[in-house]
């Protein structure tokens, strides 16, 4: 019987190929990035947003800084994934709905709220180092959502961070970690390409 998650999964490829005309609702747009901010994250950290350019005014403002990759303008919508510098103060915040739902005693809070500050407080690299980590999480899931509905998508790393920044007004503790374009694709896309052998890639110790 086929694994319809490991289908989804093993089928998947970067698109090129988007159809112009297509679109998403928020609704849809909403619904895929509900599904990313499953992931998981530092501590609960949860430290993550998404620019979704989804109209012609704000893909026009995004394709310049973005090396005028066609799928940009083309895809329906182009996902700005921003993790935020890792930052131990909001975990109690982050915990309490955990704790209301019975999940997590409140007695254990302090259990993660200390080691994560022992973990990042004084270590911005460690802080970036988790912001990357947590949009790149985000934007697994995203992907891997997309292709379960039937939609192509593209991740992307061509763009100048500090324009984006610039232009989306990223707050100063945010990081523009990749872009994902995401829509209905057209003819011609390639499947996915052949990987490295398992044995080259993996030592059983």
């Amino acid at each position: 019987m086929t694994n319809v998650v490991i289908e989804c999964i093993m089928s998947r490829s970067a698109a090129k190929y988007y159809d112009p005309a297509a679109t998403l609702s928020d609704d849809q747009i909403r619904e895929l990035v509900r599904i990313g901010t499953t992931a998981p994250t530092s501590f609960h950290l949860q430290n993550w947003r998404f620019i979704a350019v989804r109209t012609p005014e704000a893909k026009a403002r995004l394709s310049p800084i973005a090396w005028n990759q066609p799928a940009i303008t083309e895809a329906a919508v182009t996902f700005i994934v921003c993790g935020r510098l890792a930052d131990s103060s909001v975990i109690p915040e982050r915990l309490a709905p955990v704790v209301e739902a019975g999940i997590m005693p409140a007695a254990m809070v302090p259990d993660w709220e200390i080691p994560a500050r022992d973990l990042y407080a004084d270590y911005p690299q460690r802080q970036r180092d988790e912001a990357v980590r947590t949009g790149t999480f985000g934007a697994a899931a995203m992907i891997y959502a997309a292709r379960s509905l039937g939609l192509g998508s593209t991740p992307m790393i061509g763009f100048d961070a500090e324009a984006v920044a610039r232009e989306f007004a990223l707050a100063e503790d945010e990081v523009p970690v990749l872009l994902l374009s995401v829509g209905p694709e057209r003819p011609g896309n390639w499947p996915q390409k052949p990987r490295l052998p398992v044995a080259e890639v993996l030592d059983l110790v």
